[in-house]
């Protein structure tokens, strides 16, 4: 019986429209098949809404804020337009500014940059390496991995009423895993850091794609995520929320656009008056079509209406954990229990399997796109896996070869464009892998388990 059928008698809003979604592939055992894109925890297909805009503007493609022509005043409104548009999406409160970088990495390491010299940065090691690493100028204190959303709060308040000297603080959180899908009690914590004097950034890369986000709402100082995973093309990114840090500390650039005015000294020297707006962070010519990009895309889920997305990626968030759920092999990761809230996020490992070659098999013989290794989350990975902090892994395939044992996990992720049927295959494959094994032979090839083409087939 399908996952779907118990569910079947739903009212449930369509998947939205994505490129790619008629895209074939060929496989190893011969034809095509559709495409399954099922790794959108690392990039989310473009929408289509998102695509033709885009198209729509591109012959009035123009400079921002340099010139006086039609196209350059155009490009400009459009460019200050979309900040809006993302400030409204986002619930920023007056007085919070919205920031343009190229990522949420970015976006963090931004706010690094500006950060007073003697605070202190509090992050758990669940966080992405883009949250994870980037306060290397601040004195950070690592939180364990929490086992409960309660927890969560419990060690963040111990670790702020700990805390001496009494200065600056700031709390940098994931609002959805990136490996578990999960939700943190994101409004919780915020709560108890301004308790404690702290501020807080909430590392919105995984749930802004799948929930609403609110500045005001949740009662955090910065919002950051990244365009590629709101279904908009490559290269974009926000920082939202609190301006004064951001006024206060030296451009994260340097150059034309952060600059109010440049005047010569009598030494030969140059002073220099930055501005205070958000382009004081945003020297250089910016990339206007990501910017528009990521408005088009707020938009779009804006008026697909949340509630609608989120139910249906509920549905098949049970459909997938269901399925699973049926192999006895297959453990799914989880640091809150399988009853915590989760976007569509689930990572796992299978008994007897190295995750890479179970990947590859994925890919090879289904056309189905999934993510092995440790996603750019090596502590929290090896956490789930209870594995030695020191064991080697990379974030990528291991060096295992086929059917070793890897510290690497599986990785499969959806969204507001994903189909039924790419749901369906998924759960349907990883049954037959288990079940039957693959059809081919895999090995590793730079890095990578690959089918081995001058191989049999099995």
């Amino acid at each position: 019986m399908s996952v779907f059928t118990a569910a079947a008698d739903q009212s449930l809003c369509a998947p939205l429209s994505v490129l790619g979604k008629d895209v074939t592939v060929p496989l190893v055992t011969g034809g095509e098949v559709t495409y399954a894109a099922l790794d959108y925890a690392a990039s989310a297909p473009a929408l289509q809404r998102v695509w033709d805009d885009v198209a729509a503007y591109a012959p009035y493609y123009g400079s921002v804020h340099r010139g006086a022509g039609y196209l350059s005043q155009l490009s400009t409104d459009l460019f200050e337009n979309s900040r809006a548009t993302v400030a409204e999406f986002l619930g920023c409160r007056a007085g919070d500014q919205v920031i343009f970088t190229r990522s949420t990495t970015d976006s963090l390491n931004l706010l690094a940059a500006v950060v007073p010299a003697d605070c202190q940065v509090f992050v758990y090691e669940t966080e992405h390496h883009a949250s994870l690493l980037p306060w290397r100028d601040a004195r950070v204190t690592y939180l364990n991995a929490p086992r409960t959303p309660a927890q969560a709060v419990e060690t963040l308040e111990r670790a702020l009423a700990d805390r001496e000297p009494y200065g600056p603080a700031l709390v940098c959180v994931t609002g959805a895993s990136n490996v578990t899908g999960e939700l943190w009690p994101v409004k919780e914590l915020a709560a108890a850091a301004h308790a404690h004097g702290a501020r807080i950034v909430l590392d919105a890369a995984q749930l802004a794609p799948h929930h609403p986000v609110d500045i005001a709402e949740l009662d955090v100082d910065w919002v950051a995520f990244s365009g590629h995973k709101l279904y908009a093309p490559f290269g974009s990114g926000v920082l939202a929320g609190r301006a004064d840090w951001l006024q206060e500390a030296e451009p994260y650039l340097a150059g034309g656009g952060a600059s109010r005015k440049v005047v010569r000294r009598t030494d030969g020297g140059v002073d220099v008056e930055w501005h205070s707006t958000a382009a004081r962070h945003e020297a250089g010519s910016p990339n206007v079509i990501g910017v528009y990009s990521i408005a088009s895309a707020c938009k779009a889920l804006t008026e697909a209406g949340f509630d609608n997305l989120v139910a249906r990626e509920q549905y098949l968030v049970d459909a997938v954990r269901t399925g699973l759920a049926e192999v006895p092999e297959v453990k799914v990761l989880s640091l809150f229990g399988d009853d915590a809230p989760r976007v569509g996020v689930i990572s796992f490992v299978v008994e007897g399997w190295n995750s890479s070659h179970f990947a590859a098999a994925l890919s090879a013989e289904y056309g189905i796109g999934v993510r092995d290794g440790l996603f750019c989350a090596h502590p929290l990975v090896r956490t789930l896996l209870g594995s030695d902090p020191q064991e080697v892994g990379e974030c990528g395939a291991p060096e295992a070869e086929p059917g070793e044992r890897s510290l690497n996990a599986i990785r499969v992720s959806f969204g507001a464009g994903t189909p039924d049927e790419h749901i369906e295959r998924f759960v349907r494959a990883v049954k037959e892998l288990v079940s039957e094994g693959a059809q081919w032979k895999y090995r590793t090839e730079d890095g990578r388990c690959v089918p081995d083409r001058g191989a049999a087939q099995l």
